[in-house]
């Protein structure tokens, strides 16, 4: 099973390099911006079922790791001007960071699958992943505002 789910995080993880490589060629928008955390808060749906729950220690130890990655995230997304429109610029950090947190996820995973039942497990890695993305898109979001109100005098451009 685990290496099933491991399979899965890196099929996953190529196809968020792949999405954010596309990313860089369009303009961006808050929707854009906003919408994958919505989307992906629906995953939360598995804590319906007691296989997936959590203590609250493992809680709290998933969401202070997800924002301590965030950080990696938000230190690599910046935004530029193009032909009147607002992109987020490629960064070559993205990939070695996104290869870097797979490798900790999987060193991790091997650990303490040993130790924690499977489905906790993938319960504690959805709330890492979350807590690691929303932080990430709250302060593009905040960026993308400030550079949009800097360059267009915080006029609708979309």
């Amino acid at each position: 099973m685990i290496y099933i789910s491991t399979g899965i995080a890196i099929v996953m993880a190529i196809g968020v390099f792949i999405l954010r490589m596309k990313e860089t060629k369009k303009p961006v928008n808050e929707k854009k911006i906003i919408l994958p955390p919505l989307f992906m808060s629906t995953g939360a749906l598995m804590f319906i079922f007691p296989m997936f729950r959590v203590t609250r220690y493992e809680l709290l130890e998933a969401l202070v790791a997800g924002m301590l990655f965030s950080i990696l995230l938000i230190k690599t997304s910046k935004f530029e001007v193009r032909d009147e429109k607002i992109y987020i610029l490629r960064s070559k950090a993205f990939i070695f960071i996104l290869i870097g947190l797979m490798v900790i996820r999987l060193v991790a995973k091997l650990m303490l699958g040993s130790t924690i039942e499977i489905g906790v497990l993938s319960g504690m890695f959805f709330l890492l992943a979350f807590a690691m993305i929303v932080p990430w898109r709250i302060v593009m979001l905040y960026q993308y505002k400030k550079v949009k109100a800097a360059s267009f005098g915080g006029g609708s451009m979309v």
